[in-house]
């Protein structure tokens, strides 16, 4: 796929449409890690996001009330 670099604002930027986006799977807002290595090859790499630590507690606090017999049968 060709892109132009264009200019945004005082910045110079490539647009990702829509299709693109999805292809990779990202979204506005997405955190991305950019790397220019020898020879000048850019890759951009999605940065999987942790979920928050009250949703972790919350999901751990769940299975451990469905699954109690069975965890009291483990112990």
């Amino acid at each position: 796929m060709i892109k132009t670099i264009s200019k945004i604002g005082n910045s110079q930027g490539i647009i990702f449409d829509s299709a693109l986006l999805q292809l990779a799977h990202l979204k506005v807002g997405d955190e991305v890690n950019v790397e220019v290595h020898a020879g000048g090859t850019i890759t951009i790499v999605p940065i999987a996001s942790r979920p928050p630590r009250e949703e972790v507690s919350a999901l751990i606090k769940d299975t451990m009330k469905r699954y109690a017999t069975t965890m009291r049968r483990l112990a």
